[in-house]
């Protein structure tokens, strides 16, 4: 077995025959160091930004501090392993570990597992754990209490939906001795590893999952905070674990957090959260404003980071089961109809970039060729439409047919959504009007979005303006949002598309030259079918003091906070 921290990159030898070990390296393993590395340099070349990453070598860590992080958005949940929010995989993934990391060039570092083993295809993974790893609550982290853990999200009563994805079709899950858990598969699944590292699979305290008749306001785990409190509408409080020791191996230190505490607070109004970090009752804040972002990017007292969201773009997925979406016709008659690069504009004033794909370009296998088949296209949209035989035009200029107008609803969260969400759906609206078509805007509350989406009762919904977060830059998020397994209310395949469960299925065991072909045939087949009409490349936009420093960035565009701190400047406040 090659040991953590080991140099060694043989892919095979006499006492590991047909499987890989961790610290071995593959063309695979090269393939995603090399896409990402691109990414991220075309990144900071298209944005300009300066990463807080780049002054760690340089600065040293004060220990001590609160980080008051302003966030715009609010979750309802804060046990991870039964959300996609991305706000509670923010906040959990200081509370929770993971039994591997990923570091910000994509490698699979050790965590809660020293160490691991995966066979040649990829249906049985042996991980080896860290000793005298104890949860927050004092009870040991052993392999029972990993096992307990993937039972639970695996259990249907646990509707843990996306969390059970990132396990995919487990066989059986063995605690064979306290320090090892194996995991087999009933089909080849490659992407274990980078679902295993997202705070959705983070380990909990069997103590208290037990104990506890709800998991949705408190956690309890082995990471470097405890979680204090959690209140929906107002935040949450984290304070430091004065004996953590076992941090992931891309980080830059071991032992406790720098920290004392981190308040997350709920502030959705804009000018509310630049108001507080310009006066220094914040040190950062999320979704800096588009309107303010150049301004913020030139005050010297502020530093300001754009990172691009791998995964699905911020994209309309159009229901496929029913009205005039039914037709493929009229859906691609759509998709030509939205002018994506003014809306985008008008919404984000040029702080993100429109998208031209469903998968954005930091995901692995994402096809930049697909971008020339779509696009703009009235003439074509207009000739769509006439074959379809939506010919009858009114006064106001909406197509009819049989009597019926051309009426599509977008529904969606009121309370979910940014004034940058509704300019932006508004300028699609304006724009496919041109066309014929009548996008209705159908705001509803939280549980009425849930009731019309299980019920299939919309035409419209947009990835990030419903409460599916999902983002991660492995490809079998595709599975997640186009598999017949999660139409709702299992999932997020608001398309409720099932002509892409073969291919996702092979995909998902498939390596080499042979899971890039069916990825990209995939994305080919989203956009030419025209399931989703992508909009943008979300991005998290980060603004904070220049007295922060020391963050560096999880695989799914969040800032991780273990290593912050806070120079002395900021201490004294």
């Amino acid at each position: 077995m090659v040991q953590c921290g080991s140099s060694a990159s043989v892919v095979r030898s006499s006492g590991a025959r047909g499987r890989l070990q961790y610290g071995q390296t593959t063309g695979l393993d090269r393939l995603i160091r090399r896409l990402f590395a691109f990414a991220s340099v075309a990144l900071v070349t298209f944005w300009g930004a300066a990463g807080f990453a780049a002054d760690n070598a340089t600065v040293p860590p004060h220990a001590g501090g609160t980080l008051n992080f302003g966030i715009a958005t609010d979750t309802a949940i804060i046990d991870p392993s039964i959300t996609g929010n991305s706000i509670t995989a923010l906040i959990a993934r200081n509370v929770v570990d993971s039994l591997v990391g990923q570091a910000e060039d994509n490698r699979f570092t050790p965590w809660l597992a020293e160490s691991w083993e995966v066979n040649e295809d990829n249906t049985r993974y042996v991980f080896h754990l860290r000793q005298g790893v104890t949860f927050s609550d004092g009870t040991p982290l052993d392999a029972a209490a990993v096992k307990y853990n993937f039972d639970r999200i695996l259990d249907p009563k646990t509707t843990s939906s996306y969390a059970r994805s990132l396990l995919g079709p487990v066989d059986s899950i063995a605690a064979p001795d306290e320090r090892t858990i194996v995991m087999t598969y009933r089909q080849r699944f490659a992407p274990l590893l980078q679902g295993l590292s997202l705070p959705y699979l983070g380990i909990q305290s069997p103590a208290y999952l037990r104990k506890a008749g709800s998991t949705t306001n408190t956690i309890v785990g082995s990471g470097p905070f405890v979680l204090d409190s959690f209140t929906k509408g107002s935040g949450s409080r984290l304070s430091r674990r004065a004996d953590y020791n076992w941090g992931p191996g891309y980080a830059t230190h071991s032992g406790p957090a720098h920290l004392d505490a981190i308040v997350f607070k709920y502030l959705p109004e804009a000018s509310v959260r630049l108001g507080a970090l310009n006066s220094g009752q914040l040190q950062a804040i999320d979704e800096v404003p588009p309107a303010n972002f150049r301004s913020v990017q030139a005050n010297d007292q502020l530093q300001v980071v754009t990172r691009e969201n791998p995964g699905i773009n911020s994209s309309l997925f159009l229901n496929t089961s029913k009205g005039p979406f039914e037709d493929v016709r009229v859906r691609r008659a759509f998709q030509s109809a939205v002018d994506v690069a003014a809306a985008v504009k008008a919404a984000y004033f040029g702080t993100i970039r429109p998208a031209d794909n469903i998968l954005s370009p930091t995901t692995l296998d994402y096809d930049p060729a697909i971008a020339s088949e779509w696009g703009l296209d009235l003439g074509k949209a207009n000739q769509l439409l006439d074959e379809a035989g939506w010919t009858q035009k009114d006064s106001a200029g909406i197509r009819g047919k049989d009597g019926r107008r051309l009426t599509l609803h977008f529904v969606y969260d009121s309370a979910a959504v940014s004034a940058s969400d509704v300019t932006l759906v508004q300028a699609v609206q304006f724009s496919v009007k041109k066309a014929g078509f009548d996008l209705v805007l159908d705001p509803v509350d939280a549980g009425g979005l849930v009731a019309r989406l299980s019920a299939s009762d919309y035409d419209v919904v947009s990835f990030y303006v419903v409460s599916f977060y999902y983002v991660r830059a492995e490809p079998d998020i595709l599975r997640t949002v186009f598999h017949s397994a999660y139409i709702p209310p299992k999932g997020a395949n608001a398309a409720r598309v099932d002509s892409l469960d073969a291919k996702l299925n092979e995909a998902v065991g498939a390596s080499g030259e042979a899971r890039q072909r069916l990825y990209g045939e995939i994305q080919r087949q989203i956009i030419g079918e025209a399931y989703a009409v992508p909009l943008y490349v979300a991005a998290y936009r980060l603004a904070a003091t220049r007295n922060l420093h020391g963050i560096s960035w999880a695989t799914n565009a969040k800032p991780n906070l273990y290593d912050a701190s806070l120079a002395q400047s900021s201490l004294a406040r």
